[in-house]
């Protein structure tokens, strides 16, 4: 099954204690297709500069990744510049260019628009909603957002909320979006407002899964070293909704099993810059480590 992807392609540059990375591929749908694409086939909707190289297109290509939805623009594509602390949870940004996504209306390719399985990245709600109103057979529809719309434009977020059944969002988010400071309390908030479920993501300490009728916790795979958490959220959604939709299965047995290997796809991603470490993976190293995962947390004698 299919997954449609809206999100932001982009240059990012980073600099972390292990060291620094300049104008490399990013993107939450950069992230999330790669991701994805070791599950399901992926259809990517954004918009790139005249400066985006051929060769990121490539990999997107090589990954499986339809490139009918990506629209090239007169003029310089989305730009990132970022500091993570020691503690690689506080990160400052230092520049943020929207370039040729200011304005940018997403439109979707007639082969787009039977999508079943829908990621709508992180951007402006009201291009979120621009995406759900020009598809015909939706069947899960994930969401991202961010502190920056949430202050800006909760109004127009409030009716995303509405329209979709699963909401990825982290710990300092939740608490802003709710008013609430205790996670669970924020979480149970959250759920009136329309998801199904609600995935808190929690960094180095894992994800929280809410839903009206369960909690769901995992850790993080515990890594020796960190080089970049640029894109691990991203990295775990794609993995997550990847293998929702390959297996059809949304119990709450199989939401769990996506979870893990959401969280699994994202301990790749940190251990290098960008996504370098996702363009060398492969599905056995996940399977692998998703088996090492089940190890590590099983508690039963």
């Amino acid at each position: 099954m299919s997954i449609l992807v809206v999100g932001t392609v982009a240059f990012d540059s980073i600099e972390t204690p292990r060291g620094s990375a300049e104008r490399v591929l990013g993107g939450s749908a950069s992230y999330f297709a790669v991701a994805a694409s070791f599950f399901s086939p992926v259809q990517i909707v954004g918009v790139i500069g005249e400066d985006f190289p051929k060769e990121y297109l490539d990999l997107f290509s090589r990954r499986g990744i339809n490139l009918e939805g990506i629209k090239r623009e007169k003029g310089e594509t989305f730009y990132w510049r970022g500091r993570y602390h020691e503690d690689l949870n506080v990160r400052d940004t230092k520049e943020l260019h929207l370039n040729v996504l200011s304005g940018f209306v997403p439109r979707l390719p007639e082969s787009y628009k039977e999508a079943e399985y829908i990621f709508l990245g992180n951007i402006d709600p009201t291009m979120q909603m621009e995406v759900l109103n020009q598809l015909r057979k939706i069947r899960l529809v994930a969401c991202d957002t961010m502190d920056h719309w949430i202050q800006g434009s909760g109004h127009e977020l409030r009716k995303v909320l509405g329209r979709i059944e699963i909401l990825v969002i982290n710990d300092s988010e939740a608490r802003l979006l709710s008013g609430e400071h205790n996670i669970v309390r924020a979480a149970r908030s959250i759920l009136k407002m329309g998801p199904k479920v609600v995935l808190i993501k929690r960094g180095e300490y894992g994800v929280l899964q809410f839903s009206d009728s369960s909690i769901f916790a995992t850790p993080a795979y515990p890594l020796e070293e960190v080089f970049d958490p640029t894109g691990a959220g991203d990295s775990f959604a794609g993995g997550f909704l990847g293998y929702l939709a390959r297996t059809g299965d949304h119990s709450q047995r199989g939401l769990r099993r996506a979870i893990v290997y959401g969280s699994v796809v994202a301990s790749f991603t940190v251990e290098d810059f960008g996504l370098k470490r996702l363009t060398t993976l492969s599905l056995e190293e996940i399977e692998e480590r998703y088996q090492r995962f089940v190890e590590l947390t099983d508690f039963h004698t």
